[in-house]
């Protein structure tokens, strides 16, 4: 798909629109961090990148464009203290 024009609210959700150009994203490789709390969780955490746009007249110090990304963290707890779970006979999501 070939990039289009769009305004977009950069760099924050709160900014004044901006024009861009929507950028197609072609692959993702999306890898899992593990984070461990000081409370012996462990969480997984990546980010998936939905979608992309190239900023008109924005770029990084060293002169790349910039670019504001459409994203969906998922994170999962992948082991907890047994004290900090839910009962087992409380209610709550299951």
């Amino acid at each position: 798909m070939a990039e289009r024009r769009i305004k977009v609210n950069f760099p924050l959700p709160t900014s004044p629109p901006r024009d861009a150009w929507d950028v197609p994203v072609r692959e993702s490789t999306e890898r899992w961090t593990e984070v461990t709390l000081d409370d012996g969780t462990v969480l997984r955490i990546k980010i998936t990148v939905l979608g992309a746009a190239r900023i008109d007249g924005e770029y990084d110090p060293e002169g790349h464009p910039a670019y504001a990304l459409k994203m969906n963290p998922v994170i999962i707890t992948a082991n907890s203290d047994p004290r900090l779970r839910r009962p087992a006979n409380a209610p709550g999501v299951h």
